[in-house]
């Protein structure tokens, strides 16, 4: 009996890709020819061309303020990633702070982050402490929430002989509940990273001095829809390959997740 083994090679990439590529060519397709035929003005809708054009023109000004949001972004995400593990470690070794701590992880996400990134800005000024905030209010829970289920989902049964053995309870927590969690924390980390991203370009769009929010609220006040269109396209850029390296921390750390999501 043989068991099919997941496809690494580049081809399999191709294949799951394929398809959206299709869908977003097309869509871009029909851009380009509602401009065209339509004769509508670049200031309400520019031409794919031109929003490539005049990106490329300005490549240096999108290069400074992306790297400036990529700075805040991962610094952001950081802070957020390294809260999300201590508390969800806590959270498992402890059930009563597990009943005080998770309904307050929920309420968290009911505010919205529209309402309170104009007030850390009021409240911390226009440095990077606020952004930080904005970034961790808007990726911690699904990290938390994530990984708190993953420990939460671990073999019983394995535990139990771990124990019989001898095993300490950070002993079961090290070699039974933590493996256990990486999948689903993987997998809450790809949510995360985009919302970290989307994060940063708000706070900065609300108050900053660099960043590809300020730039985009600059041009949009210029009526440049092109440039703004410019640098909504290297956010998504920026965001997909943040994803994407999620997959090769998940092979270094995680291999067999990645085994166990491709046959699933």
């Amino acid at each position: 009996m043989t068991t099919s083994r997941p496809d690494p090679s580049p081809r399999r990439w191709v294949r799951t890709a394929a398809p959206a590529a299709v869908v977003v060519l097309a869509l871009i397709a029909l851009w380009q020819a509602y401009v065209t035929v339509s004769g509508i003005r670049p200031q309400v809708l520019p031409s794919p061309a031109r929003v490539l054009g005049q990106g490329w023109a300005h490549r240096d000004d999108l290069a400074a303020h992306t790297w400036s949001t990529l700075q805040v972004t991962v610094v952001g995400f950081a802070v957020s990633l390294v809260v999300a593990w201590a508390l969800a470690i806590v959270v498992d070794f402890s059930p009563w702070l597990r009943r005080a701590l998770v309904p307050l992880f929920v309420v968290s996400q009911t505010l919205p982050i529209i309402a309170i990134a104009p007030l850390m800005i009021i409240w911390f000024g226009f440095g990077l402490l606020p952004k930080i905030l904005v970034i961790a209010l808007a990726t911690f829970f699904p990290m938390a929430i994530g990984l708190i289920e993953g420990f939460a989902a671990a073999d019983r049964e394995a535990g139990a002989l771990l124990r019989s053995m001898g095993a300490s309870r950070r002993q079961v927590f090290r070699y039974v509940r933590l493996p256990s969690a990486l999948p689903r924390f993987f997998t809450a980390l790809r949510i995360g990273i985009t919302y970290a991203v989307v994060g940063a370009v708000f706070a900065e769009y609300v108050g900053a001095t660099s960043g590809l929010g300020i730039y985009m609220s600059i041009q949009k006040n210029s009526f440049r829809t092109d440039l703004v269109l410019a640098a909504v396209l290297v956010t998504a850029t920026l965001s997909l390959a943040l994803y994407l390296l999620t997959f090769l921390v998940e092979r270094i750390v995680a291999p067999w997740a990645l085994t166990a999501g491709s046959r699933a």
